[in-house]
């Protein structure tokens, strides 16, 4: 049992969540199989891939597929990223139909694409639109809206604490702040102490996101930053679980005990077979190709981390999906 004291868990707007670990909306990572392998392993909290509203709005498959759910998702967080008010609000209106208990929006996302409709971090450069946004989007659904972004645009403009301040004025229940600028993308090191600045600036919960990949590294963010919970992202590559165990031991509940290889190689498998129920066998096995190559390189502890990295390109290159189930495991087996 850590000596630290234990954490409460969160509620943003009307909405209680398990606890105070949750798990970033990431492009080709949190889908459907994914949300559901971290759910299995104790996951409160784990948002939809990003999804362009306009897109989702007018019933694109591929887009409308992103913010798939299921009964067995107790919490479901849709993140929707657009710069259209009018298209926002109707795919809010859609996501809330559809089972989602949280709408996020994304006024962070650092891609080029993104940002050169000016969607997501642009945002931070144009807080007009923003506040469109978020008052079109509380304005039509009544589960609590959340926003997630970035320090800023750069360091010269660090508008966070005012854009939270405009998100809370227009009715969002809650704000998410990776410790970066977007001309960082993913370079240096998150700040969490310059996510202070948001908590003093609003009364509804902050969360801070950044370089959060174990409990030493979850608890020093909240001791900086003084926010309500953490998000991780890139840290839950290859182990969908580790959120659930930051979480126990947050709570008060001890560590988690360290999963045997044998357990390991199950929730892969699982997560593997219900990728190919989502997606279809072709699809499906080329999707999870990635998440593949993580497990293989974060979760299988043993062996060589050259042996590794030669497992990891020969399993990636089977095109059969019972010849990499038997391949994997048999791997698993000899590394163990």
């Amino acid at each position: 049992m850590s000596g630290q004291a234990p954490i409460p868990p969160l509620k943003i707007g009307s909405v209680a969540l398990g606890g105070r670990v949750q798990i970033a909306p990431m492009t080709g990572v949190t889908d459907l199989p994914f949300r559901r392998a971290a759910v299995r392993a104790g996951a409160s909290y784990v948002a939809t891939e990003m999804v362009a509203s306009a897109d989702f709005a007018k019933g694109r498959p591929d887009i409308v597929r992103k913010a798939a759910g299921g009964d067995d998702l107790p919490l479901m967080v849709v993140q929707l990223v657009g710069a259209d008010p009018l298209a926002m609000a109707n795919a809010a209106k859609l996501a809330e139909a559809a089972g989602a208990h949280l709408i996020d929006i994304n006024m962070g996302c650092p891609a080029k694409e993104v940002v050169g409709v000016r969607s997501g971090a642009a945002l931070m450069r144009d807080l007009n639109l923003a506040e469109r946004l978020i008052a079109a989007t509380t304005a039509v659904v009544s589960v609590p809206v959340t926003v997630k972004m970035r320090l800023g645009w750069d360091p010269c403009t660090q508008v966070a604490p005012h854009l939270a301040e405009i998100a809370a004025r227009n009715g969002a229940s809650g704000v998410t702040v990776h410790g970066r600028t977007r001309s960082q993308f993913y370079s240096g090191n998150a700040d969490w102490g310059a996510v202070r600045d948001v908590v003093r600036a609003v009364a509804i919960p902050v969360s801070v996101n950044g370089d959060i990949v174990d409990v030493a590294s979850a608890r020093a963010a909240l001791s900086a930053s003084g926010a309500a919970a953490v998000m991780m992202g890139r840290g839950v590559y290859g182990q969908p679980w580790a959120a659930g165990a930051i979480d126990q031991a947050l709570a008060g509940q001890g560590d988690a005990e360290a999963r045997s290889q044998a357990d390991i190689l199950e929730a892969v498998l699982v997560h593997f077979a219900e990728t190919l129920r989502f997606y279809g066998d072709g699809l499906g096995l080329k999707i999870f190709r990635k998440h593949l190559g993580w497990y293989v390189e974060r979760a299988c502890s043993a062996g060589t981390a050259e042996g590794r990295r030669a497992a990891k390109a020969r399993l990636c290159r089977i095109e059969n999906p019972n010849d990499l189930v038997a391949d994997l495991s048999q791997f698993w087996r000899d590394a163990a």
